[in-house]
């Protein structure tokens, strides 16, 4: 059963990443992952718990680096507005700007790499005690 749901899951990851990684959502299609990630919300938590008590690989540590550069560039873009507090149109606006400003993120990131594999590792070692 347990090994049916975490295929379910991994499915479930693929299609969204697929959608993130492609272009902005339409109204449409967020409805449609709003839904979804209602349905599997057990399935996600129960990921995030397993994920939580392990070390992140390289490629997740990375992934949160990157996370966290772009976010930065976007504090950098926006000033004192809040990213939520945009329309969507903004928001797709916000995005086109923020992909001329790959470089740069990657850059970033990979400055941030060392500080995300500490974070992980204190995570870990207080999770013990």
């Amino acid at each position: 059963m347990e090994r049916a749901e975490m295929i379910q899951f991994k499915k479930f990851v693929e299609i969204y990443e697929e959608t993130t990684l492609e272009e902005a959502l339409n109204v449409q299609q967020r409805m449609k992952l709003k839904q979804s990630l209602r349905r599997n919300k057990a399935k996600i938590q129960l990921g995030r718990r397993r994920s939580m008590r392990r070390m992140a690989s390289a490629e997740v540590l990375k992934g949160r680096a990157n996370k966290q550069a772009k976010n930065i560039i976007i504090k950098k873009i926006l000033k004192n507005k809040q990213k939520g507090d945009l329309s969507y149109g903004s928001r797709v606006n916000l995005e086109k700007q923020v992909a001329k400003r790959k470089g740069a993120i990657l850059r970033l990131a990979k400055k941030l790499l060392p500080k995300v594999r500490q974070k992980d590792r204190t995570k870990l070692q207080n999770k013990g005690k």
